[in-house]
Parts: structure tokens; sequence; C-alpha cells
């Protein structure tokens, strides 16, 4: 697929909007509008108890406060693990000493143009949080027991908080 046209329709602070279309050497073309996000980097905070943090917030398209791991965007010029240290600190206080690679993904690649990463951040340090003006955060605390239940209860809905923690389940217990 070869990209032969792309227009910008709405551009924000977040994300911007294109209308694109590729063509294959066949001539089979593919028409798409494509939110354009710069990538999110999500942390998964545990403690030397192997407790999760996770933090709690309203969520405006879920209309209702979700737990979720801390995340957010990457910002210019910024890595996924640059902006992990950061996000962590901002919404949580906590600073990490090391940090694990545990999974990259595209949350929804049909029409969305943003690239998760996951990092496992063990060897907390507590501090003060530096949340942004919009944000209202609470956190928790979480056994692996007690993330399994919620999980699979339905009261952890959010995908990347799904997938870190299974991620690390699966992978990231040798690390």
């Amino acid at each position: 697929m070869k990209l032969i046209s792309s227009r910008q329709l709405y551009n924000c602070k977040l994300f911007t909007v294109t209308e694109e279309v590729a063509k294959d050497p066949d001539g089979f073309e593919i028409h798409r509008l494509i939110v354009r996000h710069p990538g999110s980097a999500v942390v998964m905070p545990v403690d030397d108890k192997r407790r999760v943090l996770l933090v709690r917030q309203f969520r405006l398209p879920a209309a209702k406060e979700l737990w979720e791991l801390p995340a957010g965007r990457l910002d210019p010029g910024e890595t996924p693990l640059k902006a992990a240290r950061r996000e962590l600190v901002e919404e949580t206080g906590y600073r990490a000493a090391k940090w694990v690679r545990l999974a990259s993904f595209w949350p929804t690649p049909g029409y969305v143009g943003e690239k998760m990463t996951v990092f496992l951040a063990t060897g907390l340090t507590e501090g003060e949080a530096e949340p942004m003006e919009d944000e209202r955060i609470r956190l928790g605390w979480f056994t692996i027991r007690q993330m399994d239940e919620m999980i699979r209860g339905g009261e952890i809905v959010d995908g990347k908080t799904i997938l870190g923690f299974l991620m690390w389940q699966r992978y990231g217990k040798f690390r």
C-alpha cells in the first residue's frame, strides 16, 4: 500500500483528523478518516508487596469513573519511557527505580493512529502528585487477586489496564 493523498480536516492539542487514501499496485484503494495521535505511555506500577497502583478518574467518553493504569500521551520529541516516567509522577507522585517494557500495541488501528507502550515500574518511592488542571485522580492499591476479580467481574473495563495486567502476569514475572 502506498499513501496517495492525505488531507488534514481537524487539529487540536491532543490529535488531528486526516482524510487519507492509499493504493496498492493492483489499484485497490482504501479511503479512511483517521485520528492521528502521537502515542501514549502506560505505567504498571507494582510495589514490593506485588500490589498494583491504579488511578480512578472520570472519563467523559465512557460517562463514568474508571480504574486505570496511569497513562498519558507523548509530548513532542518525547520517548515512550520518558513519557511514562513523567506520567507516573504527574498522576501518582511515585517514582520508579526500575522500568521494563511489557508491550506496545495499537488499541484501535481501524481508525486511530495511536500506539501505546506499557511499562512495568518497580522500586517505587512516594512523592507529591502533579495532576493536570483538568484531572481529579484518586489512587488505589490492588493485589493480583483483586485485579483479576475486577477484570473478570467487569469492574476494570479499560483496555490498556487489562492488557498491561495480563502481559505482566504472563510475561513480566521473571524480569
